[in-house]
């Protein structure tokens, strides 16, 4: 087992990784889920790939002190890439070099599934005062081997090649290596669909089966309709 990647060595990334420099700084806040639960993750690749990028552990970061110092340094301009209203859409040129003059821009994502995703938020008030960011005309999910619940939907490391895009084509950064980031996400998932595949070929089960359960029957509550991930049509991902 690498403990960089936390891949298994044969299929170690670290070795065929460039780590690109950005002026931006990319602050990945990981939901202990994915770290302890899910090889998969597109946060840890996305780290990897990114040479001034850090990733933090928790579910609540209001007294995390390496995010709070980051916050206040008074050298940075830290927002939150998190889509819905206020949200400043780079796509549309909506924010500027002049808005954080000399400061280095630093962006904070939620690393997550989408359901842990608003909890995180919730219960760190010090992320909810950031000002937030997104961009808009997003490229579809690329990912195959997981369902995004709804268009507009990302992962982490879709979410943060489509914000390069935006920063390189408003002048606030440069997206050195365009390619890199979904290359290795495209490799991530021919390693997980053969893996996948060699084991139901071998008759091997990730899970012991459990016994079936009886399957509730819906409560349905006159005029509620199930609330949107996103009040705007895309934003980061999981």
């Amino acid at each position: 087992m690498c403990y960089r990647c936390f891949w298994p060595e044969p299929l170690c990334w670290c070795g065929s990784i460039t780590p690109m420099g950005t002026r931006t700084k990319f602050v990945i806040l990981m939901h202990p889920h994915e770290f302890k639960r899910i090889k998969a993750n597109t946060g840890r690749l996305t780290h990897l790939c990114l040479a001034d990028s850090e990733i933090h552990i928790g579910e609540s970061f209001e007294k995390h002190e390496a995010v709070q110092a980051l916050i206040d340094d008074p050298k940075n301009y830290p927002v939150l890439l998190y889509p819905g209203h206020g949200a400043r859409d780079l796509s549309k040129g909506e924010l500027h070099a002049e808005d954080f003059a000399e400061r280095r821009l630093v962006v904070f994502l939620l690393d997550a599934t989408w359901r842990l995703v608003r909890p995180m938020l919730r219960l760190s008030p010090n992320l909810q005062r950031l000002p937030k960011i997104m961009f808009s005309n997003a490229a579809p999910s690329r990912y195959v081997i997981k369902r995004q619940p709804e268009p507009g939907c990302l992962s982490t490391l879709e979410a943060t090649h489509e914000l390069l895009m935006a920063l390189d084509r408003s002048g606030l950064d440069r997206y050195a290596l365009p390619e890199q980031l979904l290359a290795v996400f495209r490799r991530m998932q021919e390693i997980q669909i053969t893996r996948t595949a060699e084991n139901r070929r071998l008759g091997i089960k990730r899970h012991a089966p459990k016994p079936p359960r009886p399957t509730p029957l819906p409560v349905i509550q006159p005029g509620r309709r199930r609330k949107r991930i996103f009040p705007t049509a895309t934003g980061p991902g999981q």
